[in-house]
């Protein structure tokens, strides 16, 4: 489905843009196969390099692959007067976002946000977005990794993608360190729930369990995983973690007395704390005002090793739903797009409409981003080693 929203015509008033054309060309062109599901679209850049075809010949795309295109139009432009001549660059010009899930969900809803008030600081612009889902993120970032660095593909992915080419995770293709970031929107939060239920008071408590306390996860591999491995390992806490549950599955077992706890994000289980169902028990994020009153994981670390592994978690915690361009980008359509998203989530207009949907807004620069990136990927040889046995171990 292609949904348009129309702005004010320019030149020629009345009759469409030829970008405008060439997207409803795109999708009145897609015919239904015998079992009516629609088939798929033709690429949006079919002379791009090497890299696209490498990365979409590492995963191929499943039946339940779908690509939903939104474009945005006739938002007013408002640069700054600094980058108004370098943001110009983009007027007249379509800029596909991946988003690296299927619609719907958080991922989607930062992402659609983002793109939809980046075109409002690109004069001129329009922005689609294109959901790419598949292997946990790395189908939609290997997309992007391997399209053309002409600042026209955008996107964003799950910073747990740092855990999968530290350990090297057959179907990468990408190299994060070669992103061209371009910024970050939100922190998002990790820490350790506890169901109400469960008989735990607090994390002593759990950590004093002399049986093994059961932990959800969504699936052996996933970020989840690994950082209750993690939690586990550095804080000596005698877990097992139960995994394969998706959507609210780790919720409602919880509430069945089935699993204690679970890691994850806030922002994706507050309506389950504000319920009563559970409680944050530990924090695992470096900023102490994240969760006030809440004990933080770091002040448990009594060694290097275990200081180690805890920052890397919390590193990934700080670069929340973040937004990169392929690797190669020329410079002066870096510095536009960095300037445009800075812009972007800074726009009052945008934070109110962030704010209604209930999206926490912690932005930082794509410098930043990028800083943060190279930290969380410069481990030595034990942490790597100890990721790759947490991320297989069951």
């Amino acid at each position: 489905m292609l949904i348009v929203i129309p702005g004010r015509a320019k030149r020629g008033e009345g009759k469409p843009s030829g970008a405008r054309l060439r997207a409803k060309r795109i999708f009145s062109r897609r015919r239904r196969g015998a079992d009516g599901s629609p088939s798929p679209l033709p690429s949006l850049a079919p002379d791009a390099p090497a890299r696209r075809g490498q990365a979409l010949g590492a995963f191929r795309a499943s039946p339940g692959m779908t690509l939903c295109g939104l474009v945005l139009a006739g938002l007013p432009a408002v640069p700054t007067p600094a980058s108004a001549a370098d943001s110009n660059l983009f007027s007249g010009k379509t800029v596909t976002y991946i988003v690296a899930v299927g619609p719907g969900g958080g991922y989607d809803t930062y992402g659609r946000l983002v793109a939809r008030f980046m075109q409002k600081h690109l004069p001129g612009s329009r922005f689609i977005v294109r959901n790419v889902p598949g292997a946990g993120h790395i189908v939609g970032a290997n997309t992007l990794y391997a399209s053309r660095p002409d600042g026209l593909t955008i996107g964003t992915f799950n910073t747990g993608l740092i855990y999968d080419q530290l350990i090297q995770r057959e179907g990468v293709l990408f190299d994060l360190m070669k992103f061209s970031w371009i910024g970050k929107a939100a922190t998002d939060t990790r820490a350790l729930l506890i169901a109400k239920n469960s008989g735990f008071k607090s994390f002593e408590d759990l950590r004093n369990s002399k049986t093994p306390v059961k932990f959800a996860s969504s699936g052996v591999g996933a970020a989840d995983y690994v950082e209750t491995r993690i939690l586990a390992d550095a804080l000596h806490i005698n877990a097992q973690i139960i995994p394969n549950f998706t959507g609210n599955a780790g919720e409602m077992s919880m509430m069945r007395q089935e699993v204690a706890a679970k890691v994850s994000t806030v922002d994706s289980m507050e309506d389950f704390v504000k319920a009563g169902h559970g409680f944050w028990a530990l924090s695992l994020t470096g900023n102490p005002s994240a969760l006030p009153g809440v004990p933080r994981a770091m002040t448990f670390a009594k060694d290097e090793r275990m200081k180690r592994l805890l920052t890397l978690v919390e590193t990934l915690s700080e670069i929340g739903r973040l937004t990169a361009g392929p690797p190669g980008m020329p410079r002066n359509l870096l510095d536009a797009e960095r300037r445009a998203y800075d812009a972007a989530v800074r726009d009052p207009e945008f934070l109110s409409e962030a704010k209604r949907l209930q999206l926490p807004i912690s932005p930082a620069s794509g410098e930043v981003v990028e800083a943060k990136i190279r930290d969380a990927l410069a481990q030595p040889p034990e942490t790597v080693s100890f990721l790759k046995s947490a991320a297989l171990a069951k």
